[in-house]
């Protein structure tokens, strides 16, 4: 072998070793995770909507105002937020609780019945007859397309907006997903700040659940100004007729909608 042949014959077999000695970048290297996305919390959501016994409006909000929510903090329920309607012909208190899960919130209500200082305050403030005519319960679960639910207030103070969808039989999870890939995004374009969003825990098994969400606006006018241009945008359009298409027809069979003001006590606002 040549002295020429020979170098080269060197240099093609340090080139080998180096290259099987190199480790794979490729395999070795931890791949970057996902972005996170938080998971949504374990928490039990309760909304309660009080109707008052007739003249008992004021008197029922003022009872929160100066006990209800301290008792409810004493027995281990998390106060979220308080509002009243914007049409004042609703004499209607609604509110939203939040507990670890369905069995504590059992527990904690046994103990705030029977607690000797919320008696004391019921013997108090209706000792000229009950402040309220009934309640409406909502149970719900955080829905995996809500953005982390933050007790917080703004200032100035916001209006809220509670809307509740009636999907189409079999139809809450194409709901959901247009949600998720579509309709939370064009609702923060437009002005509208996300607040939350739940899925119903319905006692009969065979009812299928509602979606459950709350948005901020600065006022009630520009809230329903804003709903107009999200309805007039060309993506939502677009993506409303796409899932439509996909599931063979409308996703939801009926929308209610109440706006919202939040009281002086209320943890959200």
């Amino acid at each position: 072998m040549t002295d020429k042949l020979y170098s080269l014959f060197l240099i093609g077999l340090l080139f080998c070793t180096a290259t099987f000695a190199m480790p794979n970048l490729e395999s070795s290297t931890p791949a970057k995770p996902a972005p996170d996305k938080s998971a949504p919390s374990s928490k039990y959501y309760e909304v309660r909507i009080y109707y008052p016994t007739p003249g008992k409006y004021a008197e029922i909000v003022d009872r929160f105002r100066q006990y209800t929510t301290k008792i409810f903090e004493k027995h281990g329920m998390e106060n979220i937020g308080y509002w009243t309607p914007t049409d004042t012909s609703r004499k209607e208190l609604i509110y939203i609780l939040a507990y670890p899960s369905k069995e504590a919130r059992d527990a904690s209500w046994k103990a705030f019945g029977s607690d000797p200082e919320w008696k004391a305050v019921v013997a108090k403030t209706e000792a000229n007859g009950k402040l309220v005519d009934h309640v409406d319960q909502i149970f719900m679960t955080e829905a995996d397309i809500s953005p982390k639910i933050k007790v917080s207030q703004k200032s100035p103070e916001r209006t809220f907006e509670l809307r509740t969808y009636t999907a189409t039989p079999g139809k809450l999870p194409n709901l959901l997903t247009r949600f998720r890939d579509h309709t939370i995004k064009l609702f923060s374009k437009h002005g509208m700040t996300n607040v939350a969003y739940w899925v119903t825990q319905e006692k009969d098994p065979n009812t299928q659940p509602k979606l459950v969400y709350i948005l901020a606006h600065p006022s009630e006018a520009e809230g329903k100004a804003h709903f107009e241009e999200f309805r007039k945008d060309p993506k939502w359009i677009a993506a409303k007729d796409a899932s439509e298409k996909e599931a063979g027809g409308s996703l939801t069979t009926k929308v209610e909608s109440v706006y919202m003001k939040p009281t002086d006590y209320s943890p959200i606002k």
